[in-house]
């Protein structure tokens, strides 16, 4: 093979790998979005984009607004560790962007969860697992 045609199956196969991570992680979003309904919490957003960033999910749980991450990696664990400081710090600024559009701005309770996803379609959802500092 040339180094053109080399170059251009290595540019396939890492668009390839993006394409089935974009939809692992859009399957992963929904299951958690139906996990939350079936504990009877309310979907109110999924994929909400501010100016700050992207929220994956905001939830309606009673009188609270929570703010979800969701991870999916092969493990649990492997997810957990895929969420850094300055992702969190992200997801809160975004999450006070969106909280000023509801109710003329008053105050509301917020929670930000974090729901970890393994291969097998396992979910690990950690209430309060981060918050503003």
């Amino acid at each position: 093979m040339t180094c053109a045609i080399v170059g251009e199956v290595k540019s396939a196969t890492r668009r390839r790998r993006g394409q089935v991570a974009n939809l692992a992680g859009r399957l992963a979003e929904d299951s958690v979005a139906a996990r939350y309904e079936a504990e009877g919490c309310k979907v109110l957003q999924a994929r909400w984009r501010g100016q700050a960033g992207e929220i994956d999910l905001i939830v309606r749980d009673g009188a609270d607004i929570v703010f979800v991450e969701v991870k999916k990696s092969s493990t649990h664990a492997l997810a957990a560790h895929r969420l850094d400081r300055r992702q969190m710090d992200r997801i809160c600024l975004a999450a006070l962007e969106y909280a000023e559009g509801i109710d003329g701005g008053r105050p509301i309770g917020m929670r930000f969860d974090a729901a970890l996803v393994d291969d097998l379609g396992r979910i690990d959802i950690i209430r309060n697992a981060f918050g503003m500092n």
